[in-house]
Parts: C-alpha cells; sequence; structure tokens
C-alpha cells in the first residue's frame, strides 16, 4: 500500500508493481501455511448436514478424518488451484489499488486520502479483481468439495477450468461473480480500517521521531510486525463479521455437488433461510476466523515486509548511483 508517509524510490518502475510483486509473495506464503484450514472452511460452508459441536472439536475431528483417509496430499488437495488464486488475487489487487490511489492522490492538494477515498480505491480494485479470478476460485471450490478419485474429478487447475468449460460454457467459469463482487464491500471495509490505522501509526511514529530529533529515512518508514497483525486482524475481523453470508451463499453455488439445489442466488438464499435459519448463513464462520485472521495476519506482515525491502534496495541502489555519479 503507498502510503501518504513513504519514503524512498519504488524498485520497479512504479510503485504499483512493488506492491503487486509483494502481495503475490505474500498470497504465496499465506497459502501454504493455511491450506488445511482453508480446504475445511469450505467444506463446512457447503455442508448441510449439523455440524460437531464446539469449533476446536469439529476441526481437530475433520482434519483428522481427511488425513487418514488421504493423507497430506489430502489436506492439500487443490493447493495449486488456491495459490493460483490467491497470488494472483492479491497481485492484482495491490496493483490496481495502488494505481487508484495514485490517481486520486495526485487530485488532492496534500496528497492525502480521506476514508472515503480508501474506500473507493480498494472497492474499484476489489472489483476488478474479482471479475478477472472467479474461474481459479470456481475450480478451487469445486476441488476442495470433492474427492480426488471421485468421477469428474478435476486433476488440476487446469484440467479443471478446461473441463468447466467444455461442459458449462463461460457462464459455468463465472458462476458466483454477482456475489463475488457483493463481497468487495468485505476488503474495502477491511483496507479502509487498515489505511487509516496504518496512517495513524506511522504518523505517530514520524512525531517521537521529530521529538527525538532523529532522521527519518526508508528503515524509519515501516510498523513493526505485531503492529501490523493486530491491524490487519481487528480490520478483517470487521468486515468480515459484517459481509460473511455472501461467502456461504457464492460456495453452495459454485458447488457442483449441490447444484441442484442452490441454482441460483435468490432460491440459495431462500432455501438455507428455510432449512437452517439465520445460523445457516455463518456456517463456517468460527472456523473461517480462525484460517482467515491468522491467514490475514501472515499475509499483511509478509506483503508489508516485501514491499519494505524492495523499497530499502531501491534506496540503496539510488544511493549507489549518487555515488558512482559523483565519481
Amino acid at each position: 500500500m503507498t502510503s501518504t508517509t513513504q519514503t524512498g524510490p519504488p524498485f520497479f518502475p512504479n510503485a504499483a508493481f512493488d506492491h503487486a510483486f509483494a502481495g503475490i509473495g505474500a498470497g504465496t506464503v499465506a497459502v501454504l501455511c493455511m491450506q488445511p484450514l482453508d480446504l475445511l472452511k469450505v467444506q463446512f460452508q457447503v455442508a448441510r448436514t449439523k455440524p460437531v459441536a464446539g469449533l476446536g472439536r469439529a476441526i481437530y475431528s475433520s482434519l483428522r478424518d481427511i488425513y487418514v483417509e488421504r493423507g497430506v496430499r489430502g489436506l492439500y488437495r487443490g493447493v495449486g488451484a488456491n495459490i493460483a488464486g490467491n497470488a494472483s488475487s492479491w497481485g492484482f489487487y495491490f496493483l490496481f489499488y495502488t494505481l487508484l490511489k495514485q490517481r486520486a492522490q495526485s487530485r488532492t492538494p496534500d496528497g492525502r486520502l480521506s476514508s472515503g477515498g480508501f474506500l473507493l480505491a480498494s472497492a474499484e480494485a476489489s472489483a476488478v479483481t474479482a471479475i478477472m479470478t472467479n474461474p481459479i476460485w470456481v475450480v478451487k471450490v469445486r476441488m476442495f468439495t470433492s474427492k480426488p478419485d471421485a468421477p469428474n474429478a478435476y486433476r488440476n487447475l487446469w484440467h479443471g477450468l478446461s473441463s468447466v468449460y467444455r461442459t458449462e460454457g463461460i457462464a459455468g467459469l463465472y458462476r458466483g461473480t454477482i456475489l463475488a463482487l457483493v463481497g468487495v464491500s468485505n476488503g474495502a471495509i477491511q483496507f479502509m480500517a487498515y489505511e487509516q490505522m496504518k496512517r495513524f501509526g506511522l504518523e505517530a511514529k514520524r512525531k517521537r521521531y521529530e521529538v527525538a530529533g532523529k532522521e527519518w529515512n526508508v528503515a524509519a518508514d515501516r510498523l513493526s510486525n505485531t503492529m501490523y497483525t493486530v491491524m490487519s486482524g481487528a480490520s478483517k475481523l470487521a468486515a468480515l463479521s459484517a459481509t460473511y453470508p455472501y461467502q456461504v451463499v457464492r460456495s453452495r453455488i459454485q458447488n457442483n455437488a449441490t447444484a441442484h439445489l442452490y441454482p441460483n442466488i435468490r432460491l440459495a438464499v431462500a432455501r438455507t433461510f428455510r432449512e437452517e435459519g439465520v445460523r445457516g448463513f455463518y456456517r463456517g464462520l468460527a472456523t473461517n476466523l480462525v484460517r482467515v485472521l491468522p491467514g490475514t495476519c501472515v499475509t499483511f506482515v509478509v506483503y508489508e515486509n516485501i514491499a519494505w525491502l524492495l523499497r530499502s534496495a531501491a534506496s540503496k541502489r539510488e544511493k549507489a548511483k549518487q555515488v558512482t555519479t559523483s565519481d
């Protein structure tokens, strides 16, 4: 995220590419760390049976069953699609988000954005990213909710994409896109809150440096990993609690095993409410919080550190050029 207080030149020709690179790295690391819980979250979302009482017991017993039946490979089924989806989503998101913020900041006298400015940039970037990556999420959900030896099971991401296109056409690849666009509000709320907390944190740190008479430079232009963890967790918790029901409906629509039960949004909402009540729209929420909050924290800590390392490397490169020129 390009903050108004960011110091130093970008590593790539445009800072947006720095953030895209950092987003790809962060998304990949997060998936590798959180894949089993992500798998479980989707399975809980599409399930129609009463869940096992107790979050810890449900998670443990479900992961144990998958491991006993299919081993480690079962826990990491669909990891390729998951990495492709997360890495591309974070990469595209940060690319578009930074470009949109740069354009908006160039139109303000002091280069600062309001909460509404952050909200708009995040919503626009999320919408474009959701449309571009929706086919990957369709394949991911279906791989997560099927056994590898099942009839017509997808072997990998490419096989899944080609199979969906061959049997269902473009419409199949974009099942749930409307709900993905509804989910734009999740990211918009999260990033609005995160950006403001990050701005306050950096401004407070800058003031402390000014009072102490310390130089503000690239090395100082970052917060602690603890601060990034707290800010990302708090912003995600608020956003997820407000927007979770759409994820349940989206997963049920995209799951081909239950397509006859949930053929479209209206019927999916009606059936879920009729059979399960309001609680049905929050299926897997606790598991999602267990999975998403650590995953979000990992993503943002890795992202912020990669972005800072790129700025640091760029700053050292510029200093080396100046020394060479002066010589």
